[in-house]
C-alpha cells in the first residue's frame, strides 16, 4: 500500500511507526510541542518546520519541549539513549550543531569503544541541513563531513521521501548514535511512499539509474542534479550512471567501486565546502585502490570555499547545478 506525500510528512510516518512499535522512543526539541493545550492553541507546532506536528496529540508526554539550549537538551536525549530510552532529538539547524558538539563528539561517539562495547548509545539527532532558502550562512550549511569524520556516529542523508522515512526509521532502530540530516530544500517533495511498516539498511548505496561511461555519486539534494544531469548527457549519447549514498558512514564504498570498473570515469557531487569533503573522501578511495580502472581524470562539483552567500542570485551561483556536472563529466570523457 502506497501513499503520495511530501518529504516533511514522510519524517511525521516515520517517528509515528516507531513511536507506536516501540515505547521507549521519545522525541525532544525545540517547540515541538509549543503552544499545545493552552488556550487558543489546539495543536502542537512540531518544531521549526512542523515535522512532527500531531504526534502530541497521540503520545502526549513521550514529546519532550525543550529549552532554548542545544547543548542542555542533546545532552539529556544522549544520556536517556545510555539508560536505555530510543531518543530522537531535534536540532533545528546542523549550523547550530557547535553548541553541543561536546556532548556528540566525546560523548556519544565515544560510549561504545571505551566500555568494552557495552555501552550502547540508540539516539537519532535529526537536522535541517543545506541551502537553497536565502537563510543566510548561518543556516545552510551542508556540515554532514564534519559528523562523518568521528568514528561512532552513523551519518545518514536521505534524497527523497521514501528514503526519508525508511532511514529514519532504520536510524531510530540502530543501537549508535545517528546524525540524520534532512535537506530543507526537499521538504515539499512528494512522491508514493510505503504506508506500511517502511525500512532501509543503513550502510547501503542505491544505483538510481544504471549506465556505461560516467559515474555520478552524491546524497541529498544533489541526487536530483545528477539524475537531471544524466537526462541532459544521454541526449548527447553518453550514458550515466547514478549513485545515491544515503548513508555518508558507513559509507558503502563497493557500490562505487564497481560502477567505476564498469565506467571507467568518476565525477562526484557534494553541496558541503569543498575541502574535506565527502566528494574528496570518495575521490581519493577510488584514485587509490580503482586507479587501473579510471580512463579520465576524476572530477568533484563543490561550491567555492566560502559561506554560504544571503543574496539568491549570489546563493544560486553557489550550489552545484545539473550544468556544472554536465561541464565536468565532459571534462573527464575527453
Amino acid at each position: 500500500m502506497q501513499n503520495r506525500i511530501t518529504f516533511k510528512q514522510a519524517i511525521n510516518q516515520a517517528i509515528d511507526q516507531e513511536m507506536a512499535r516501540d515505547p521507549n522512543v521519545i522525541m525532544i526539541g525545540e517547540d515541538i510541542v509549543g503552544g499545545m493545550g493552552t488556550q487558543g492553541e489546539k495543536d502542537a507546532w512540531g518544531g521549526v518546520l512542523g515535522a512532527t506536528k500531531g504526534l502530541y496529540g497521540k503520545y502526549g508526554d513521550r514529546l519532550l519541549d525543550a529549552p532554548l539550549s542545544e547543548s542542555a537538551y542533546i545532552g539529556a536525549a544522549i544520556g536517556a539513549a545510555a539508560c536505555g530510552m530510543r531518543p530522537v532529538a531535534e536540532l533545528m539547524f546542523i549550523d547550530f550543531m557547535g553548541v553541543c558538539f561536546d556532548q556528540i563528539l566525546n560523548q556519544a561517539a565515544k560510549f561504545r569503544y571505551m566500555f568494552g562495547g557495552k555501552a550502547q548509545t540508540p539516539v537519532t539527532i535529526r537536522a535541517l541541513v543545506g541551502a537553497g532558502f536565502s537563510a543566510a550562512a548561518q543556516h545552510s550549511q551542508m556540515l554532514t563531513p564534519v559528523f562523518t569524520h568521528i568514528p561512532g556516529l552513523k551519518v545518514v542523508c536521505p534524497s527523497s521521501p521514501a528514503e526519508a522515512k525508511g532511514l529514519l526509521a532504520a536510524s531510530i532502530r540502530d543501537n549508535d548514535p545517528v546524525i540524520f540530516c534532512e535537506h530543507k530544500a526537499l521538504y515539499g517533495m512528494r512522491e508514493e511512499v510505503p504506508a506500511v511498516d517502511f525500512v532501509i539498511e543503513l550502510g547501503k548505496a542505491n544505483v538510481l539509474r544504471q549506465g556505461t561511461d560516467v559515474t555520478f555519486v552524491t546524497y541529498g539534494l544533489m541526487v536530483h542534479q545528477c539524475v537531471e544531469a544524466a537526462k541532459i548527457l544521454e541526449k548527447e549519447g553518453v550514458s550515466a550512471e547514478v549513485i545515491d549514498l544515503r548513508t555518508l558512514s558507513p559509507l558503502d564504498i563497493d557500490t562505487v567501486y564497481q560502477s567505476v570498473e564498469k565506467t571507467g570515469r568518476l565525477v562526484v557531487v557534494d553541496e558541503a565546502s569543498p575541502r574535506c569533503n565527502i566528494a574528496t573522501d570518495v575521490a581519493a578511495q577510488v584514485g587509490q585502490n580503482r586507479f587501473k580502472y579510471l580512463k579520465g581524470a576524476i572530477e568533484m562539483v563543490c561550491p567555492p570555499h566560502t559561506p554560504v552567500p544571503f543574496s539568491a542570485p549570489l546563493e544560486k551561483a553557489y550550489l552545484p547545478s545539473a550544468a556544472k556536472i554536465v561541464e565536468a563529466a565532459r571534462r573527464t570523457l575527453a
